[in-house]
């Protein structure tokens, strides 16, 4: 690993040179790599990490490490959320949510590996990506409703731009887990691969012909893709955050 860990024994989130490839590894997987504080603040020093040393990389893959991509939301976070007041956690969901889409400024293109169950904030995660890989299996959801939550960390706009409002009505709605097949036939995913560990290899495959083109024409691209994405994503974030400030 690039990074090694400073006060906590085990680094939650593992940063791998692989060839031209960073890959970002959720590495909590006893939790099935939910966001906790300790992942949340790892995982902004990865990406710092990957800004600092641009030039090195053509593309980068995340992944959980274990059975899990991520299981969203740390429980134990949330509940604080109820003793808070309502307008700081407005601004707390807000920051929360930028700490992960934070990816989405990468100057490289971003590959999801989905090798198992991706749910919450960790399907909205994958969704920031720019592509995503999922094992057939792999458990997908959005079940905010579920848990009496408004949608976050751009759920309503992310669905709707990758795969259409009427499957972002349907996921935010009803908080259906999917498979990765279903993802696929819904466009949540553009490829699928075995179960087990074979999501993480064939993403890896993938960033690696990405990172074989030419470095400028890809980050000059991803820049012209996420410019259009992005219309309206910061006004969907303030959206979210106080709706979700009233469920608490």
């Amino acid at each position: 690993p690039l990074l090694h860990a400073g006060a906590s024994a085990v680094m939650a989130v593992r940063l791998d040179k692989v060839g031209r490839v960073a890959r970002i590894i959720l590495n909590q997987p006893d939790k099935m790599n939910a966001m906790t504080a300790q992942l949340v603040e790892d995982f902004g020093q990865v990406l710092e990490s990957i800004h600092l040393n641009a030039s090195d990389y053509g593309a980068v893959v995340i992944t959980g490490a274990g059975k899990a991509f991520s299981a969203g939301g740390d429980q134990a976070w949330l509940k604080q959320r109820c003793k808070d007041t309502a307008s700081r956690n407005s601004q707390i969901m807000h920051d929360f949510y930028h700490r992960f889409l934070a990816v989405r400024s990468l100057p490289l293109p971003v590959v999801a590996a989905i090798n198992g169950p991706a749910v919450g904030a960790g399907m909205c995660l994958a969704m920031a990506c720019d592509i995503r890989v999922a094992s057939r299996s792999a458990k997908m959801g959005f079940p905010f409703v579920s848990l009496g939550l408004h949608p976050g960390m751009g759920a309503t706009h992310m669905i709707a731009t990758v795969a259409g409002y009427e499957t972002a009505y349907r996921l935010l709605l009803t908080g259906d887990m999917i498979t990765g097949e279903e993802a696929k036939e819904l466009r949540l995913v553009s490829q699928l691969a075995a179960d087990g560990p074979a999501a993480q290899a064939d993403a890896l495959a993938l960033a690696e012909r990405i990172a074989a083109q030419s470095p400028v024409a890809v980050r000059t691209l991803v820049r012209s893709l996420r410019r259009k994405q992005e219309e309206g994503l910061e006004a969907a974030l303030w959206r979210e955050a106080d709706a979700q400030e009233h469920c608490y």
